[in-house]
């Protein structure tokens, strides 16, 4: 049951802040809320899973930064502006600008926190360059897996003095009559329910990917993709939000992937696109520029013969691969077809060698510049593809979605007016994204970007808040 009831008068437990999720947003709020609110301030964050982990440990783990200490000592020059123009770009100037200026700003100093005063071990992933970033800003565990930031967060969450009640399902907000929340109801993992009260409420609690029916009215085309994020993601903060007179924005936007390998489900890292790999569907046919994006990939993906794309690859580009854990699981369970030659190729895709052997010219042609490629990509910049080849089986897949309540650039969730709501804030998948209502405008980390910047401006927030009397 997800509903908003009238203030019941009384709670058997008190928190002055309540957060609902516990990913890289939420953990992240819970920091930022420690330090920013009174001592003896209490708080308490609330997770649906008994072992927190959620969207966050399903990612890559790459978070974008601009202007961080660990890309000045790379001697790499890049601004907050810089990714503010890029995000912009990609999303075709759809993107809300006001949160992209907050979170590109904030997402600077929130990397050098984590790393310097919780303590985690950041590395800069400067090998390839993601789509649509202008340099190297992805900033990542040295595992280069959303499990580690997730696990390296909670490590560090723990050490803050707040306790991170696992096992609790929220169901319901209590509302009084000047439209504050004072507390939730939350469902236990023994189907207790418990009423907690508070003075100020954060949703991090993600999207709404793994809901079909909000799926289906918002993202009509994903509604039968295979979805590649967390169960959990019901999306309880915008059917909340919809009972309480909250805006919604953007809800048309998502992260899609154009590669995740079927059926074993282990993500394909586009930093093989990127360098030199192909994507053709059952007739060995190339169907979009592969350089455009992952996100808008996956639509595309689906689009095809039944729904099924190939990675085309080589030898270089294996070894590439081999540098991501995701990769490295999927070669291990068998996804990695290989062959000495087209003609062995085709026969083990079951797709036809006279279209194989042409898009394979067609490749060569576009490396020498003497062709020019009809979906806008540049052949020229990377090694043409050599035998032996390789191959994995891809389909495209929902990873998370981007819209959401709509929040002005300190958390706060905004009504129908565009008047902040009292008390109430919202980050991460629970809140609008910085991509825009199209697919098209997913630039590459903006789910993590927005989890940990907008849950850090969230945190502080709700500290204020309390500081205030608000």
């Amino acid at each position: 049951m997800v509903a908003v009831l009238p203030d019941p008068g009384g709670f058997e437990i008190t928190s002055n802040i309540v957060i609902i999720g516990a990913g890289a947003c939420g953990l992240v709020a819970g920091m930022a809320a420690r330090e920013a609110a009174f001592d003896g301030a209490t708080i308490l964050l609330l997770e649906r899973d008994k072992s927190p982990s959620g969207s966050t440990a399903l990612s890559s783990g790459f978070i974008p930064a601009a202007g961080t200490k660990l890309q000045n000592e790379k001697g790499i020059e890049d601004s907050p502006e810089r990714l503010e123009a890029d995000i912009m770009a990609k999303a075709k100037g759809s993107a809300h600008f006001p949160l992209v200026r907050a979170v590109t700003a904030e997402i600077r100093e929130a990397i050098d926190w984590l790393s310097s005063v919780h303590g985690l071990p950041f590395i800069l992933i400067d090998g390839f360059l993601y789509p649509g970033h202008a340099t190297y800003r992805m900033h990542a565990m040295p595992q280069k897996t959303g499990a580690a930031l997730q696990a390296a967060l909670l490590d560090a969450a723990e050490q803050c003095d707040f306790p991170i009640a696992g096992g609790h399902r929220a169901e319901i907000l209590y509302r009084d009559g000047q439209g504050r929340i004072t507390g939730v109801g939350v469902r236990t993992d023994t189907d207790e329910l418990q009423m907690i009260g508070c003075d100020v409420l954060i949703l991090a609690c993600n999207g709404y990917g793994g809901n079909p029916d909000l799926v289906r009215e918002h993202i009509p085309e994903m509604a039968e993709a295979h979805y590649f994020g967390h169960r959990s993601n019901q999306g309880e903060a915008v059917i909340w939000g919809q009972k309480i007179g909250a805006r919604l924005a953007d809800m048309s936007g998502y992260q899609g992937h154009g590669s995740v390998a079927w059926p074993h489900g282990a993500l394909i890292s586009w930093a093989l696109m990127m360098e030199g790999a192909v994507l053709i569907n059952k007739d060995a046919e190339r169907f979009s520029n592969e350089h455009e994006g992952y996100s808008e990939q996956a639509a595309r993906v689906i689009a095809q013969r039944g729904g099924i794309g190939y990675v085309l690859f080589d030898e270089r580009l294996l070894g590439l691969g081999r540098g991501f854990p995701d990769f490295v699981d999927a070669e291990e369970a068998g996804a990695v077809i290989s062959a000495e030659t087209p003609e062995e190729l085709a026969q083990k895709l079951k797709i036809p060698l006279s279209g194989l052997e042409d898009t394979l010219h067609h490749i060569q042609d576009c490396h020498t510049a003497s062709s020019v490629d009809p979906f806008g990509r540049d052949f020229t910049t990377h090694p043409v593809l050599n035998a032996p080849y390789k191959a994995i089986r891809v389909t495209g897949a929902l990873f998370h979605t981007q819209g959401g309540l709509d929040v002005d650039e300190r958390a706060r969730v905004l009504d129908q007016n565009g008047i902040p709501l009292p008390n109430l804030l919202a980050a991460g998948g629970a809140a609008r994204g910085v991509s825009g209502p199209d697919v098209s405008g997913y630039l590459s980390g903006n789910g993590l970007l927005t989890a940990v910047a907008l849950g850090r401006i969230a945190g502080r927030q709700a500290g204020r808040m309390l500081e205030a009397g608000e």
